[in-house]
C-alpha cells in the first residue's frame, strides 16, 4: 500500500483486512456524493520554508476539482494559509505571533489567498467566491441562513465558495481555532453530503504512526466511539493548528448532520484523484443524508417561537413537496425573529409541520396572504420569495 502500516478492520474478529476484503471494496466512491467540501491546510498549502503557495500541488488539486466540478458536483474550499501568507508577505519574522499581529497578517493574507485561488481556478474557467466567516455565523441562526444563502446562491451559479475563517476580527474567545471543526460546519450548513479533510496522514491509525510503527490504519470508521477518540494525536506540523483530535470532532459534527467524512493524505499531488484511485484514507460513515438529518433537527431539537396558520391550497402545495409562500399564510402568531423555528398549521388547527421561518413576526405579519411580487413594495426590500423553503421545512407524516 505503499506506506508500510497494516489496515485494521474494527468490524471483524480477526480486526485484519487481509480476512476482510469487502469492506475495503464497499467504501463509497467520490462520484456518488453530489456536494462535496473539501478543506485544505495551512501545512499542505504554504511551503513552511518559503512562506509561500504550493504552486504545482495546488495547481494539481485545481485540476482535481475541475474534474469533480465538470462532472456535475458541487464543489466548496475550506482553505487555511490567510496568516501564514500574510506573516510572509510583510516578512515578519518567525515565532508566535499576537492577537493583534495575527490578525493584520490575516487581513494582508485573505487578499493574497482569494487571488491565488480565484487564478487556479479560473484557469480550468470556474469562477471563485470569497466568504469569511465567524463562529457565530455557524451558530446564530439568522446569521448561520445568510451564509447559507450565499453559499447557495454560488453554487447555483457554479462557482466556488472559497471558505475560510476570518482571522482579521476572531478573537481567541470566538473563534474554532482549527478549520477542521469549521469544514464540518461548514459542510452541515451547505448541506453537504462528503467532507474531505486533506491532511499530512494518511487517515486514522490506532496510534500516531510517527511514534508507533505498529500503528494500523482504519480504513471504514461506522461510527465515532470512545474507542476511535481514544485513538486521536497531537497536531505535528509548525503550521497547523489541528490534530487528529480536532480532525476526529469534525466527524463527530459531520456525520451527526447527515455528512460523509474522509481524511486523506494531502501531500502528493492530485489528492482527490488519488482517492478516487483507492489510494489510503479513512471513511467515516453515517446511515443518514444531510436532507433527513436536517430535517430531524428541525422537527426535535428546536424550540417553536410561533405558528403560522396557513389556507388548504397552501397545505396541498406542501405536502407536494413546495416552499411555503407569503399567499398561502393567512395568520401569523408569536414572537419570533428570522431563522426561527415556527409551528405551521393547516386551516383546521391541525400542525402540517414546522419549519425555519424567513421573515420575523412583523414582517411575516405585514407580507401574509399577499403574492411574492408584493413583497418588495410591501417591505421597500427584496425579500425572500419564501416565507419557509421547503429544505427548511419538515412536514408531519401522520397529520392531516
Amino acid at each position: 500500500m505503499g506506506t508500510g502500516y497494516e489496515l485494521i478492520c474494527l468490524f471483524c474478529p480477526s480486526k485484519h483486512h487481509t480476512s476482510c476484503q469487502s469492506h475495503i471494496m464497499s467504501r463509497p466512491e467520490l462520484k456518488n456524493f453530489r456536494r462535496i467540501v473539501v478543506k485544505v491546510g495551512s501545512s499542505l498549502l504554504i511551503d513552511s520554508a518559503a512562506g509561500e503557495v504550493r504552486a504545482k500541488w495546488l495547481a494539481a488539486l485545481a485540476a482535481d476539482i475541475a474534474k469533480l466540478h465538470a462532472d456535475g458536483r458541487d464543489v466548496l474550499v475550506v482553505s487555511s494559509g490567510s496568516i501564514a501568507l500574510g506573516r510572509s508577505r510583510l516578512k515578519l519574522p518567525r515565532g508566535p505571533l499576537k492577537l493583534e499581529e495575527s490578525q493584520a497578517a490575516a487581513a494582508v493574507g485573505q487578499i493574497a489567498l482569494a487571488r491565488i485561488w480565484s487564478e487556479v481556478l479560473g484557469h480550468h474557467g470556474i469562477g471563485a467566491g470569497q466568504i469569511l466567516v465567524t463562529l457565530q455565523d455557524t451558530e446564530e441562526r439568522r446569521r448561520y441562513l445568510n451564509a447559507r444563502s450565499t453559499i447557495g446562491k454560488l453554487l447555483e451559479w457554479r462557482a466556488v465558495p472559497i471558505i475560510n475563517e476570518n482571522d482579521t476580527v476572531a478573537t481567541n474567545e470566538i473563534r474554532y481555532g482549527d478549520n477542521d471543526r469549521l469544514a464540518a460546519r461548514v459542510a452541515t450548513m451547505a448541506s453537504a453530503d462528503l467532507l474531505v479533510l486533506l491532511s499530512d496522514i494518511d487517515g486514522l491509525y490506532t496510534a500516531p504512526p510517527g511514534a508507533n510503527p505498529d500503528a494500523k490504519l482504519i480504513p471504514i470508521v461506522e461510527s465515532v466511539t470512545a474507542e476511535i477518540e481514544g485513538m486521536a494525536g497531537a497536531a505535528e506540523s509548525e503550521l497547523s493548528r489541528g490534530g487528529m483530535y480536532t480532525k476526529i470532532e469534525a466527524a463527530k459534527i459531520a456525520t451527526t448532520a447527515g455528512t460523509h467524512m474522509i481524511i486523506a493524505s494531502g501531500k502528493a499531488d492530485h489528492p482527490l484523484q488519488r482517492i478516487t484511485d483507492g489510494g489510503l484514507c479513512t471513511w467515516f460513515l453515517t446511515p443518514a443524508n444531510p436532507v433527513t438529518a436536517r430535517k430531524r433537527w428541525i422537527a426535535g431539537s428546536l424550540e417553536p417561537k410561533g405558528t403560522l396558520t396557513i389556507d388548504a391550497g397552501a397545505v396541498t402545495a406542501l405536502r407536494a413537496g413546495k416552499s411555503l409562500l407569503p399567499a398561502g399564510v393567512i395568520k401569523v402568531e408569536g414572537d419570533f425573529a428570522r431563522g426561527d423555528a415556527v409551528i405551521v398549521r393547516g386551516p383546521d388547527t391541525h400542525e402540517i409541520g414546522r419549519g425555519l421561518v424567513a421573515y420575523d413576526a412583523d414582517n411575516a405579519e405585514k407580507i401574509k396572504g399577499r403574492s411574492s411580487p408584493d413583497v418588495m413594495v410591501i417591505l421597500g426590500i427584496t425579500g425572500r420569495a419564501e416565507m419557509i423553503h421547503r429544505d427548511d421545512l419538515v412536514i408531519s407524516g401522520s397529520r392531516s
